[in-house]
């Protein structure tokens, strides 16, 4: 079964319709064409773009399969932000991205108008945004930053009640081991559908370790 297929999509993502892959191969499109202009991502990774980027933030679909209200931090070239975004217009949900950079900001925005998605952009500083977004349910970070440090750029969501969704890679139970110093939470660890030595970092019930 070829990756980059419905089928291939519907097997990380869990039910999508044929209009959605069909948006996510005009996705592909839109950003290797910004890329050429704006530092995205890696050149190097561009070869690989629909598995090791979009497959690989896709999955997030199935594990938060009824939440309304996301939020992506950093959210950069759109990983995993637009992804999830592009799957809720199906769905009904809602994605706020924030990032600070201006030219991928424009980017976000772009991609958000091109396609007509359920989001929009924050163009702010993380520790800036949670006056400014709506208290989500799922908050979600790739490739953005360490472990302890993503937990206190996202403890004012967390804190209230949101679950994290993290991408981490190979290194993670050291990132886990280097956290649970300052933060208590709850922790599931989903293997991740495209990268071997990759894990989904799901955390709830967040709480400042007193020292």
């Amino acid at each position: 079964m070829s990756l980059q297929s419905l089928e291939g999509l519907q097997r990380v993502a869990g039910p999508v319709s044929r209009e959605t892959f069909d948006r996510f191969v005009e996705f592909e499109a839109l950003f290797r064409k910004w890329n050429q202009r704006i530092n995205l991502a890696a050149r190097s990774s561009e070869s690989d773009l629909w598995s090791r980027h979009i497959l690989d933030s896709a999955q997030l679909a199935v594990l938060r399969p009824q939440a309304q209200r996301w939020l992506d931090l950093g959210s950069g070239g759109g990983f995993p932000g637009l992804i999830v975004a592009l799957i809720e217009k199906e769905r009904g949900g809602f994605v706020e991205l924030v990032e600070s950079n201006r030219k991928k900001a424009g980017f976000l925005q772009a991609a958000i108008s091109h396609f007509a998605l359920p989001a929009r952009v924050v163009p702010l500083r993380i520790e800036d945004a949670p006056a400014a977004v709506t208290q989500p349910q799922v908050v979600t970070a790739r490739a953005l930053a360490s472990l302890d440090v993503l937990l206190d750029l996202a403890s004012p969501w967390l804190s209230a009640g949101a679950t994290a969704l993290f991408h981490k890679g190979r290194d993670y139970r050291r990132e886990i081991e280097e956290s649970v110093h300052r933060w208590s939470f709850d922790l599931l660890q989903h293997p991740s559908l495209i990268d071997p030595d990759g894990v989904i970092l799901e955390i709830s019930n967040l709480h400042r370790v007193e020292s």
